[in-house]
């Protein structure tokens, strides 16, 4: 996913839209004022008074904008804006389908954010899963290593089986040397308490890339650093990014579990000081990576390498110099 950058026309047309939009929940919350203003100091390099922006119509917008790339990133854009301060409504959904058809833009999520605002849950939640990174997993999982294995993958992340083969394969990575990739990984989970894979509750192989991601980023397990995480693996990620980023907008943002587990949710995360400009500045990270970690990377070929080197082979500048 790689963020573009608008001209100034475009950039100030879709900033009025943007605030037309978040305010069309009754007023402009803390959230989408702060990644409004992030999104100027990361994106559009603008300056300008939000509270002096005055409304704009769809056409008007459509007229501003002529590129189509440009344009559905502005659609994507709109999604993550109606979730800052709290679950999309039905007036914002309105507006973002008047926008997008005049932009001509055909963006799945707006759909699945329009069966949120009307309250339709079981078709919001089903329609959500079968487009997320969750779904991409378990067929990614089915494609590489049979249906089987995957049920026995997945049935052992519900604590209903477990493989102490993979399990024994995973502890062996606390036996490396300290600086490589493969002990950063068994430190990170035996430190936070998660449970190997093939342990009963331990996350499935197709999906121990998400805490390989938190390693080689460097971004906490905290909310705060689980939202960058989702800019980040957006950044990389090749197939539907911005359910990635939805994803951690809606639990944290919007306070909705889009998870077939129970989990922690949250409300207007965005409030935080700072942390609208580290999300932009996480997806730009992210999309630095020149594969996607996600689709089938062999963590495997990797671990031996120390965590330095396989940054600097992923094109992953450490956090703290960012």
């Amino acid at each position: 996913m790689q963020l573009l950058r608008p001209g100034p026309s475009e950039a100030e047309a879709a900033l009025r839209a943007m605030r037309q939009l978040a305010a069309a929940r009754g007023e402009l919350g803390a959230a989408s004022r702060n990644l409004l203003a992030a999104a100027q100091r990361q994106l559009l390099h603008t300056d300008i008074d939000i509270d002096s922006l005055p409304p704009i119509s769809p056409d008007e917008l459509a007229a501003s904008f002529h590129d189509p790339a440009l344009a559905r990133q502005f659609g994507q854009g709109m999604m993550v804006v109606s979730l800052a301060d709290g679950p999309t409504t039905e007036t914002q959904a309105k507006l973002m389908s008047a926008y997008a058809r005049a932009l001509e833009v055909d963006e799945p999520g707006l759909r699945v954010l329009g069966e949120l605002a009307h309250h339709h849950m079981v078709l919001f939640r089903l329609d959500f899963l079968r487009r997320s990174h969750i779904a991409d997993m378990v067929r990614g999982s089915v494609r590489r290593e049979g249906f089987i294995a995957t049920a026995r993958s997945f049935a052992a992340f519900r604590g209903m089986r477990e493989d102490p083969a993979v399990t024994a394969r995973y502890e062996a990575l606390g036996r490396l040397p300290q600086d490589t990739l493969g002990y950063a990984f068994w430190k990170h989970c035996t430190d936070n308490g998660f449970a190997l894979p093939g342990a009963p509750f331990g996350f499935p192989k197709a999906g121990v890339y998400h805490d390989f991601t938190h390693v080689l980023s460097g971004y906490s397990t905290k909310p705060e650093g689980e939202v960058q995480i989702g800019g980040f693996t957006a950044g990389y990620k090749k197939h539907t990014p911005i359910f990635v980023i939805l994803f951690v907008i809606l639990t944290f943002s919007a306070g909705i579990n889009v998870t077939p587990v129970d989990q922690p949710v949250s409300l207007g995360i965005l409030e935080q000081p700072g942390l609208a400009d580290a999300f932009f500045v996480a997806v730009e990270r992210g999309s630095r990576v020149p594969i996607d970690l996600s689709d089938g990377w062999d963590h495997w070929a990797w671990v031996e390498r120390p965590l330095a080197q396989a940054r600097a082979e992923l094109n992953i500048t450490p956090l703290e110099q960012t």
